[in-house]
């Protein structure tokens, strides 16, 4: 009898799983994990983790404090549980302020080494800004990896690549989001999904150059969009959509495979070159902005669940 489609799936790509939910992962038993605002806010519901947060957020010094630290705990946490990375992501408030992203990045670097968690462990996500980019650059200078998020763009690929970048997050099903509000009668299945074309023009891209920076295809709307990039580097996947993988039969074929590296690498994009790109592009400029704001939104709900908690 054929293996299912994830264990097909992780014999030619590192799966990561996308949540906060620690029984999911050791379920499912991906290489890393990653989480986010959202993600963490769902953990936080959960009734068994509650006297953890509201003893954590007691001790916080204030909301921002208390918010880097359950970031923090539930990421040792995971870090137990994976062999590989665990994201942890700078907050979208600072998204435009690389001074700022740098402070709380080394600042998280600063709590999991005080947890007991190797810095090579850990992956600090930033918005794929012009100012996340360049935090990320001193950062991977300094030896901190760097995970970059919100990506719908490829110029902020390339942008990702030439400073450096261990990995980036480029998103498919939002991309899908956008293109099917502007053309709701499309087929956009299979590789006729922009998201996924998205992706794949990165990944040769890469390969094709000899970047070494990590494609991980996040974001996923259905489990196609995950099976027609099986072979890309990592593929960062939600709980619903692993268990869909699991029970689902059938032969997995490989469909991204590397380059051989050309020798000339293309100019590196300047700042101006950059924007104006980004600008010329209505996808990824609303979808950027939406993000961000998107995880804001959880992050102060999160932020009043542990004001909460520090007054109960």
């Amino acid at each position: 009898m054929a293996d299912d489609l994830l264990t097909q799936l992780k014999g030619m790509t590192t799966v990561v799983a996308d949540t906060g939910d620690i029984e999911a992962i050791r379920r499912f038993q991906p290489t890393d994990a990653t989480t986010n605002p959202s993600l963490i806010l769902q953990a936080a519901q959960q009734e068994g983790r509650r006297a953890r947060l509201a003893e954590i957020a007691r001790q916080a010094t204030d909301i921002d404090d208390a918010l880097d630290a359950v970031a923090v705990d539930i990421g040792s946490e995971i870090s137990a549980l994976v062999p590989g990375y665990v994201s942890t992501e700078v907050s979208a408030r600072l998204s435009f302020d690389t001074q700022a992203s740098l402070d709380r990045a080394r600042s998280l670097i600063d709590r999991y080494q005080r947890h007991g968690v190797d810095p090579s462990r850990i992956l600090i996500k930033l918005a794929a800004t012009w100012e996340g980019i360049n935090a990320a650059q001193i950062l991977e200078r300094e030896g901190i990896h760097t995970n970059l998020t919100l990506m719908f763009n490829f110029d902020q690929a390339r942008a990702c690549a030439d400073a450096g970048v261990t990995l980036i997050s480029p998103f498919v099903g939002r991309i899908l989001d956008w293109h099917k509000t502007q053309q709701p009668d499309a087929d956009f299945s299979g590789d006729r999904d922009p998201g996924v074309q998205s992706v794949k023009r990165i990944y040769e891209h890469f390969k094709g150059h000899g970047y070494e920076t990590i494609v991980m295809g996040a974001s996923f709307r259905n489990s196609g969009e995950i099976t027609a990039l099986a072979g890309c580097d990592r593929l960062t996947i939600s709980p619903a959509l692993l268990e869909e993988l699991e029970q689902s039969q059938g032969t997995l074929t490989r469909c991204l495979t590397p380059l051989d590296a050309e020798t000339r690498t293309p100019e590196p994009q300047n700042e101006a070159d950059f924007r104006w790109a980004l600008n010329e592009d209505a996808m990824a400029t609303e979808k950027l902005a939406e993000g961000i704001r998107k995880f804001m939104a959880d992050q102060r709900k999160l932020e009043t669940l542990l004001g909460e908690l520090r007054q109960g």
